[in-house]
């Protein structure tokens, strides 16, 4: 199980690396969009797409990562003054409900880019993207988001890392 749990760390490295990379493409084609626009006056067909395109997929592929480093908004007032045993009770609580949540959602991402896939959708601008390839960000990054919540669950189960990440001694 710790090879799984290593694995799934690289994967969730991994997917925040490509996550920064979008955002850096994006912005450094928003700057190209204005240059276009507003220096040559030429239009500016598949910039706007694309840089949606890339901050949504940003936003599914970087979720394993955020998860990882436990990033992510926490609203820990009841954990924070309960004792080890409902502490460790609300933490399998909420492990089992993330994990359903991100599984449920990768299984209709993937219907969602399936239907995109092979009906042959593309975007409605003049650049008429497939939408099959920005749409895959969807069940990849919610698929390895599946993966880290696991991971996560069998850290928690195995001690390997406290519930809520609190000490038995935390208050």
């Amino acid at each position: 199980m710790g090879l799984f749990v290593r694995t799934v760390g690289f994967l969730s490295q991994v997917c925040g690396v490509v996550a920064a990379g979008l955002i850096a493409i994006g912005v450094f084609v928003v700057c190209h969009m204005v240059v276009e626009r507003y220096v040559f006056s030429h239009d500016t067909i598949w910039q706007t797409d694309f840089v949606t395109y890339s901050l949504v997929a940003a936003t599914f592929v970087g979720s394993p990562y955020v998860l990882m480093l436990r990033g992510h908004v926490n609203v820990d007032i009841l954990p924070l003054y309960s004792g080890p045993a409902l502490r460790f009770g609300l933490a399998l609580f909420s492990s089992v409900l993330s994990l359903a949540f991100c599984i449920a959602m990768a299984v209709l991402t993937f219907q969602f880019w399936h239907e995109a896939w092979s009906e042959g959708w593309v975007s409605e601008s003049m650049w008429r993207a497939r939408l099959w390839i920005p749409y895959s960000s969807m069940p990849v990054g919610m698929g390895i988001l599946s993966l880290q919540c696991l991971a996560d669950f069998i850290s928690l189960l195995n001690g390997k890392e406290p519930p809520f990440g609190m000490t038995p001694g935390h208050r």
